[in-house]
Parts: structure tokens; sequence; C-alpha cells
């Protein structure tokens, strides 16, 4: 009831979290409790007040906060849209600089959780320009370099880092108190950049700030899987990717690295050719909103090397028709992937104007690597060449690309390896893959969309294929294969 002494007590023990949190979101007064962030991430989020005071903002700002921060995001972008227009606010507004540069950077930090990369970028920005201390200013450039990283706009986000830790060195304020979106964003950008060495010590800088939350745990590890994947390092990535997507670390985690790590993974079975094996990991997976994780993009390269032309474009249209919603960092290799496919299909204008817009991207945003990655090499070569041809203004990125497709591009005659799991179909492999987590055949059920009758008799199917008798032995069965 209203009123009653525990109401008041909850009440209290919400503001209590709420003002403690605010004040630690930005360094200079510790970092934010854990168990505040818990209880904040479950709290419902406010009506829109009917004017946007500095206690409102303060309590929207630290409830989206710690929901970014403890993957509460099942609401996705809609909470952010209950407040903002774009980055204006909806309803008036008598806010300090302070309250401002608050809401705006939570809401930035909350977007680049779900992987609306252009949004967060534009929210930090908003922050920046309200930010009227150190401490604000470092926040607000954290959100912008994630979401500059997140969207694949390498160089900015490598600035606004820069200018983040500029900041935090001059203020010498304690090193638990880094922020996490920094890391992130290095861990995008240096894998883009297939820099292996800078990626490397990714994790155990992290570890020197936060050892002991779970939730940078497993994005260290997460970083750690590639890194072996980029020194091919296959069966122990794939053990470890494993390991972070089935096993108990999965609750304290991150839903967009999460996704980042099952695309790795998707990338391990590719680079040795397990081509079926790598679409069956993402049966399950949508896009998420704004395309940080794009999984059509993901399958286009297992679809390209299967000779499954159609299908990747097919799989891929509705990236196009997204345009400017898409996320840029995935929205490359899907136009790389469509004009090796247009090409083949004998579609050469397509081919050189998909070819074109993603060099342009480049152009724009600085030439990365993992967009070619396993795509194959004389031929994606070849039709660049005929697009600069066209287009000298591009002529330039030829140098950086040419290097760059002799790292990570697959030669044009490589086959798939012998060990590829034998029989199964691709949604037997999918189901498979499913097998080794910790869900019920119920749950799994649920994810895929079917009946348990369905997947019981696939299960059964999967079972006599590899000539076994339960759960236990199919996955000792499906690991020794894949070892």
């Amino acid at each position: 009831m209203s009123g009653t002494p525990s109401s008041i007590d909850v009440r209290a023990t919400l503001h209590a979290a709420v003002v403690t949190t605010a004040i630690r979101l930005a360094p200079g007064h510790g970092i934010p409790i854990t168990r505040h962030l818990a209880l904040l991430a479950e709290a419902e989020t406010p009506a829109p007040p009917a004017m946007w005071t500095d206690a409102s903002a303060q309590t929207v700002g630290a409830l989206l906060a710690a929901r970014a921060r403890r993957d509460a995001l099942v609401d996705g972008v809609g909470v952010v849209r209950l407040y903002f227009d774009e980055v204006r606010l909806k309803r008036p507004a008598a806010l300090s600089s302070r309250g401002r540069a608050l809401l705006l950077a939570s809401a930035g930090e909350y977007c680049a959780a779900i992987g609306s990369a252009q949004h967060a970028a534009r929210f930090g920005a908003e922050a920046l320009l309200f930010a009227d201390t150190p401490a604000l200013r470092y926040r607000a450039l954290t959100v912008i370099a994630l979401g500059h990283a997140i969207n694949g706009e390498y160089t900015a986000a490598e600035e606004a880092s820069s200018g983040a830790q500029e900041i935090f060195a001059a203020e010498g304020w304690p090193v638990e108190e880094a922020a996490y979106l920094l890391f992130l964003a290095d861990i995008l950008t240096s894998s883009a950049r297939c820099d292996v060495e800078r990626l490397a010590a990714v994790p155990s800088a992290m570890a020197l700030t936060q050892r002991d939350d779970p939730y940078w745990t497993y994005t260290a590890r997460a970083a750690g899987v590639m890194v072996k994947l980029l020194r091919h390092k296959f069966a122990d990535g794939r053990a470890e990717a494993r390991e972070l997507l089935h096993g108990g670390l999965r609750s304290a985690s991150h839903r967009m690295v999460r996704h980042f790590l099952l695309c790795i993974l998707s990338d391990l079975y590719v680079a040795q050719g397990d081509d079926a094996q790598a679409l069956a990991v993402l049966a399950p997976y949508d896009n998420p909103e704004g395309h940080g994780i794009c999984f059509s993009m993901q399958r286009a390269t297992a679809l390209l090397r299967l000779g499954r032309e159609r299908e990747l474009l097919l799989e891929t249209d509705a990236c196009v028709a997204s345009e400017t919603d898409h996320c840029l960092r995935t929205f490359t290799p899907v136009l790389l992937r469509r004009a090796l496919a247009q090409q083949r299909l004998g579609n050469s204008r397509r081919a050189h104007q998909s070819m074109e817009s993603a060099l342009l991207i480049m152009q724009r945003t600085g030439t990365w690597a993992t967009p070619f990655l396993m795509l194959p090499h004389d031929e994606t070569r070849q039709l660049m060449e005929g697009v600069v041809a066209h287009n000298p203004e591009l002529r330039h990125l030829m140098t950086s690309l040419e290097g760059i497709l002799a790292r990570v591009a697959a030669p044009d005659n490589e086959s798939a390896p012998a060990y590829a799991t034998p029989c199964l179909t691709p949604t037997e492999r999918a189901l498979a893959f499913l097998l080794e987590s910790p869900l019920s055949l119920a749950e799994i059920a649920r994810e895929r969309g079917v009946s348990l009758n369905t997947v019981k008799s696939q299960v059964r199917s999967i079972y006599l294929k590899l000539g076994v008798s339960g759960r236990t032995e199919a996955i000792e069965q499906l690991n020794s294969v894949d070892a």
C-alpha cells in the first residue's frame, strides 16, 4: 500500500540508488555500486515528466545506464523513444547543463548497448555540448567513441577515445574508474584493423581495471577469442567461444558482446571451410535493431563460399532497403558480398554499384580489414580494380586495400576440409548447436518457434545419424568431430 513503511523504504532505497549511481556514472566519485545497478536495471522507467528537471533527468539517466550495464534491454529502443524524438526531449525542460549532459550520455550508452550505433554517437555529441566539467566531457567522449566504433567510423572513434584518455590522465582519477565503453571501442577498432597485438593487450588491461566484475570478465574473454581467430588458433577459439556462449558466465554478459562472439564463432567455422556449420550457428538469430551486429551479413560470407549467390541477395535485401538506418560497420561487408554475388550472376552494373558504394564508405571512414575476411582474393581484387578504373578518386585506396586482401582474403581455389560434421541437414546443424547450451528441449522449441514434438523428432534424427543414445553422447560426438 502506498504510504506504508515498506513502500516508503522501497522508494527510499530506489532514490538512494538513483542518487549514488548518477554521481558515479562519470569518474571522480567511485564506481557505481553493483547492487544499485541491479536494482535500477529491474525498476520500471517512469512516464515522461510534464517538465524535465534535474531530478527527473537524474532518475532516467541512472535507470538507462543501469539497464545498459546489466543487459536489461528487453524493451529495445522503445525506452529511449519514450523520452526522445531523435536526440531532442519530447517534453519541455528546465535542466542545468549537468542534468542534460547526464541524461543524454545515458541515452547514448543505452543505444550503444542495443547496437544502435548512430544514435549512440549523436547522443554522445549532444552530451558533449552541455558537459561543463572534465568528468562529464570524459563520459560524453566515451559514448561518442563507442558509437563511432560500432558504426565502423574508426578514425573518429580513435579521436574521441584519445580525447577521453587525455582527460582521464590529466585528472588523475583511479584506474578502476576508467570507462568500460572505451575498452569495447578498442576491441572493435583493433579487431577491424586486425591489429592482433593491440587486441591481445585489451583483456589484461580490463583485468587490471575491474577484475571482479563478471561483465568485464566475459567481454575480456570474448576479445581473447577474436585474438585466437586472428592467430589461426581455430580449435582453441571454438572451445572458448562455446564455453562463453553456453556456460554459466553467459548470465552476466552483454547482448552485443554475445552476438559479437557468435559472429566470431561463425568466422572460426568459415576459416576452416565448414560453411554449413557457420550457417547453423547463426540460424536461430534475427538481426537486432540498428544492425550493430548483422547476422544477415555474417550469413552472407558462408552463402558466398557455398555458391548460393541468389540466397545471399535475398538474405541481405532488407539490409540494403534500410539504407541510412543500417550500421556502417556491418553494411560495408554486406555491399562487398553483394557485389561479388551480382558479378557471379552476370549483373556487372549492379556489382560495380555495390562495390563502389562500399569503397566510398571506406574512403569516408577509413580502410579496415574485417570486411574482406575470407572473401576470394583474386575475384575481389579484380572487381575492385574495375570499379577504381571508372572512378579515379578511389585510386588512392588500392594500395592499402591490396595489402589488406593479401593478409585476410582467402585463396580462390580453397576447398572445404574433410572434418565437417556429416549427414546433418542445415536445420539439424542449428539444433545440434543449441543442444550444447543449457536450454531444455522445451526452451529450444520456443527459441526456434516450433513445437516441442518437432524438436524431439529432429533430436531423434540427430542421435540416429551420430550413432548415439542421448544428449551428452551427442555433444561429445559433435565436439570430437569438430576437434
